[in-house]
Order: C-alpha cells, then structure tokens, then sequence
C-alpha cells in the first residue's frame, strides 16, 4: 500500500514534469568538446536539448554516486569488522557451550 503511494505521490508528478521537459526541449543543440574553436565540426554534435539535459542528470547522479559510496567505505570497512568480531565471539561462546556440559555432567557423576 505505500509503495503504491510513494508511486503515485511522487514519481508520477516527476515523470509528467520530465516528459514536459522533453516535449519542450525537443530543438537541436550543438554540443562540442571543445571549448576553444566551438565551431569545429569534428568535435560537435548536434542532439535535442532534453538528450543533452537527461545526459547531465544522469552524469551527475553516477557521480554523487560513486562519491557517497567511496565516502562511506569506512562505514563498510568498520561493519565488516565488527561482523567479523561478533561471528568469533559467537563461535568462542558455542565452543564453551559444548564444553561446559561435557565437564558439568562428570562433575555430577563423580559427586553422586
């Protein structure tokens, strides 16, 4: 139920908005690598303005991206870690667990 509303609420008016971008912006832009001699035809193409704008968006979401995940490889770094500690002390305390019986019942065999 409230994926269907996130779906409604949000990522429809987001998709109208875009399409409207794109309907819009449908006139032909050159794009040039070159910022020096802007008319050079070898480095330049000419696409829609909306091609040009979703390009952008998606160049900067793919870094944002890659940023946050390198940010937060300490994060990662530290969960392992600690994953790691608490699966050892996990196993230590299994280790006693089948230990302590062992010598619990030969102490009462001996004691009675």
């Amino acid at each position: 139920m409230f994926h269907r509303f996130v779906l409604v609420v949000v990522l429809v008016p987001i998709a109208i908005v875009l399409i409207a971008l794109a309907v819009a912006n449908r006139g032909m832009t050159p794009f040039t690598v070159d910022p020096f001699n802007p008319g050079n035809p070898q480095l330049t193409i000419g696409l829609p303005l909306f091609v040009l704008l979703f390009a952008a968006l998606a160049v900067g979401m793919v870094i944002g991206s890659v940023a946050t995940w390198l940010k937060q490889g300490r994060y990662r770094r530290i969960a392992r870690q600690r994953g790691l500690e608490a699966q050892a002390a996990r196993d230590r305390e299994a280790r006693e667990r089948h230990r302590v019986p062992a010598s619990g019942t030969a102490l009462m065999k001996t004691g009675g």
